[in-house]
């Protein structure tokens, strides 16, 4: 099983960054508001980013690395990222 970390742009502008093994019950539970907390009442998201991990830990050292960055650095990854897909 793979582990996903996702970084999600809220209708306010801010990103949330969390990690999960079921990307799509997981978006439907942030809209649902039974989510992370954080997120309730401000959706809706969009999925700004999401890379697989082969284990929890290395997901869950990869979400704290990326909520320890600055909004710009955040949106400077997310940026790389889509050059690399595009």
């Amino acid at each position: 099983m793979s582990w996903i970390v996702y970084i999600l742009k809220c209708a306010d502008g801010t990103l949330y960054t969390g990690v999960t093994n079921d990307l799509k019950l997981r978006l439907k539970k942030h809209a649902d508001g039974t989510g992370a907390k954080y997120t309730r009442g401000r959706g809706p998201y969009k999925v700004m980013l999401s890379e697989k991990y082969p284990s929890r830990g290395a997901a869950q050292t990869r979400e704290a690395a990326i909520k320890a960055l600055k909004k710009e650095q955040k949106m400077a990854i997310i940026a790389q990222k889509s050059r690399k897909k595009g």
